[in-house]
């Protein structure tokens, strides 16, 4: 067992921690159509469950609008059946037989207050997954220095690396999330 191997292996478990965060927030409405909206939900075509982003283009032609366009036309009413029936996303689509239109509608002040909170339940996910990543960090280095592969010193000194790593990254999630906070109130 290596100090540096326990950093780096720590680091790399903050990035996938942060990347699912930010990845999870992107999805967030804001008030703007966004394809991360609806990309991922999935609809069930050919026997099998898809998300949309296999199914369709999904692009926003406008600020307020999204368009999906069906690889196959057969599967419009299915993709459009799935996204009504979606509570998380309170949207209704329209489609005209070729295209599937959904016209984000403005966020009411209890909206904006749900997905506030919705973005809160996200930020501990990540601080869970933090803390994890620590935990798992300390057990390396604690049953390094219990089986005399590391001294006390480098022992200290990686323990001290790992929470000035973790403090870091709860740093940026904290101002990851005020920053979406403050673009999902702002009217």
């Amino acid at each position: 067992m290596n100090d540096k191997d326990v950093i780096s292996d720590l680091k790399s478990s903050i990035k996938q921690v942060q990347d699912r965060f930010s990845s999870e927030i992107s999805k967030l409405r804001t008030g703007r159509a966004h394809p991360s909206m609806v990309e991922d939900v999935t609809a069930e075509v050919y026997g099998t469950q898809m998300p949309l982003k296999q199914l369709a283009t999904i692009t926003t032609p406008e600020p307020q609008l999204i368009q999906i366009s069906p690889f196959d036309p057969t599967n419009i009413a299915t993709i459009s059946t799935v996204i009504r029936n979606n509570q998380t996303l309170g949207l209704n689509p329209v489609d005209d037989g070729r295209l599937i239109r959904i016209q984000i509608p403005a966020l009411t002040e209890e909206r904006r207050k749900l997905i506030v909170k919705q973005l809160g339940e996200k930020q501990e996910e990540a601080n869970i997954g933090l803390r994890k990543a620590r935990h798992e960090a300390m057990g390396v280095v604690d049953k390094a220095k219990k089986a005399k592969d590391i001294s006390e010193d480098i022992a200290s000194r990686t323990q001290k690396q790992i929470d000035e790593q973790i403090n870091s990254s709860k740093s940026e999630i904290e101002a990851t999330f005020k920053a979406k906070e403050k673009e999902i109130m702002t009217v």
